[in-house]
């Protein structure tokens, strides 16, 4: 009696995960633009599509079924964690869709909205977080103060906090009235209310924070309280972003 092959053949893996029909996914292997576990892929190849690490034209593809990624537009008056033991509003409200049990990659404070991501991915979630891989956050703050050229002087030449100095990946200014403003800015720091005490410290105090990217992933127009899952292309450019 002849076994089984083991493994799933490569080229409707790559189909399940949302890359193309089988006969585009051979196409793509037949150009040898497939890598699985480093390698160049084969027609007939077959992989365990929860172990194997696959890539098309560099991009990481997300085979494995069980790992999810979701994006969350973090209402202002929520904690920053799964399940509140002060039974504040937590995250937990949002994720009665999710089958699979997620949890946050970083923070926002209880006052500030916006951009988080939720997954199971362990490794994804652990590098994003990791101080070392730097990952460019972008935020939209309506500030009090005027928001002049010499903030932006002073915000690119690196501002020290308390805790140490900090780098200001860009600023710019979106809209000013009277003494009010609203301004983006992008660091990579990872700090405990980083972006308030920044500002802060140039006389910009912050009325609201809106975390609208990590990296690639935008907020756009997802509304308060909701998420969506990321797209594979998303996906990747998180892998990327991180070395994975």
């Amino acid at each position: 009696m002849t076994a089984e092959p083991e493994g799933v053949r490569l080229q409707k893996v790559m189909a399940a995960a949302g890359i193309g029909s089988r006969r585009a996914c051979e196409n793509l292997i037949a150009a040898g633009r497939v890598t699985v576990n480093g390698k160049k892929a084969q027609l007939g190849n077959r992989v365990d599509p929860q172990h194997a690490v696959i890539h098309v034209d560099g991009e990481r593809v997300i085979t494995d079924t069980k790992l999810v990624h979701f994006a969350l537009n973090k209402p202002r008056g929520y904690v920053s964690t799964m399940d509140d033991e002060l039974k504040r509003p937590d995250l937990n409200e949002f994720t009665a869709g999710i089958s699979e049990r997620v949890f946050h990659v970083g923070r926002l404070d209880t006052e500030s909205e916006g951009l988080l991501l939720l997954t199971n991915d362990g490794e994804l979630g652990n590098r994003l977080t990791h101080p070392s891989y730097e990952i460019a956050k972008t935020y939209r703050c309506q500030v009090t103060g005027y928001a002049g050229p010499a903030i932006a002087r002073r915000l690119a030449a690196g501002v020290v906090l308390e805790d140490g100095p900090v780098t200001v990946d860009d600023f710019k200014v979106i809209d000013e009235h009277a003494d009010q403003a609203l301004v983006e800015i992008v660091v990579h720091e990872g700090r405990k209310h980083v972006v308030r005490r920044l500002l802060a410290e140039v006389g910009l105090p912050v009325n609201r924070l809106v975390r609208t990217a990590i990296g690639d992933i935008r907020l756009a127009n997802l509304k308060p309280g909701t998420l969506r899952k990321l797209r594979p292309d998303e996906i990747a450019s998180l892998y990327r972003t991180v070395g994975l």
